[in-house]
Formats: structure tokens, sequence, C-alpha cells
């Protein structure tokens, strides 16, 4: 499987991407990082709050996501 910027794919890259750099998603991301499920229940605020996806146009349940990649991020935040 080829690589995006060192995340799994362009998708994984760009949902981390707009965590890392949006003070609005990485607060609410932090305030998630210790649930046994990061990345599941920061997606879901986000579609509680009606953001369904990244500026970019990524929805935060797309299939392809690397979860676990996601949580180990958000666990580091």
């Amino acid at each position: 499987m080829a690589e995006y910027n060192g995340w799994t794919n362009y998708e994984t890259w760009n949902v981390a991407l707009w965590i890392g750099n949006d003070e609005g998603l990485y607060n609410t991301a932090r305030i998630m990082r210790n649930r046994v499920h990061p990345y599941k229940t920061f997606a879901n605020a986000m579609r509680d709050c009606g953001f369904r996806k990244t500026p970019d146009g990524v929805s935060y349940s797309d299939p392809s996501l690397d979860i676990e990649a996601l949580n180990e991020m958000m666990r580091e935040l």
C-alpha cells in the first residue's frame, strides 16, 4: 500500500492534518484523547455538531481511514 506523507493514505493524512492544525479540532481531540476509542469519539462529536467532513472534503467516517493511526496520534496530543 502506498503511503501519503508518512500516513497510510491521503484521507488519514488529511484528517490528522486538520486535527493537528485547527485550534478547535485540536482542542476537541485533546479532550477525547484518553477515551477507549479516541478517534471514534471525536468523529461522533463532529457528526453531532454537524461537521461531517474536513474543510478539504474528507469524511470523518471515510472507510479508508486508518483508525488505529489516528487513535495513536490523538493519544500523543
